[in-house]
């Protein structure tokens, strides 16, 4: 082979290289647009908005959303601000419990647990600044015993997650999940 065949082929190896790499940069750099589901459209297979949805138990591989503890029972509540503010609400009878907020990406907006709340029992207000202004005008009566959270993120889900200690608690679990409450508040 002379050299300027060498030259060639090692220059056309040089460009294919360098223009796999741009390619491959311009799809990682687009995933998150083509990407069609998200955690917050996801949550919806589990049940209709502003209720506690029980999540299946947790099996290797086919967990309902991604990191979920398999020593935890979970329920999720997906809920949109535009229709009102949330109240969130649970008396959940086991050692921990936890509460994440998430937005529509499914980032967290805000997270606590039985320890942080001083109580087995969960009454935390979800609203926007607009709706906590008004809120300020017109508190409801119980304001002092809810933890108040503000967010500027218009629609995300709530993930309740408690612990079971042993396998006999879990339909005591499953109860208090279920009887959890996601709703708008009363006006």
């Amino acid at each position: 082979m002379t050299l300027s065949a060498r030259a060639s082929w090692t220059i056309g190896i040089l460009a294919t290289l360098m223009l796999a790499g741009i390619v491959h940069i311009l799809v990682i750099l687009t995933i998150p647009q083509n990407v069609t589901h998200t955690a917050y459209s996801d949550v919806a297979a589990f049940g209709p908005d502003r209720v506690f949805n029980l999540l299946p138990d947790v099996e290797p591989g086919s967990e309902a959303l991604p990191a979920l503890d398999p020593a935890m029972q979970h329920a999720v509540c997906r809920f949109q601000l535009a229709d009102g503010p949330v109240q969130f609400t649970a008396s959940i009878p086991v050692p921990f419990w936890s509460m994440g907020l998430f937005d529509s990406a499914g980032q967290a907006i805000y997270s606590l647990n039985n320890r942080t709340a001083g109580s087995e029992t969960l009454s935390m207000l979800l609203l926007s600044p607009e709706q906590l202004s008004i809120l300020r005008q017109n508190p409801p009566e119980n304001l002092e015993d809810l933890i108040v959270i503000e967010t500027d993120r218009t629609e995300g889900f709530a993930l309740l997650r408690a612990f079971v200690p042993h396998e006999i608690y879990a339909p005591e679990t499953e109860t208090a999940l279920l009887a959890a409450s996601c709703r708008t508040l009363a006006s």
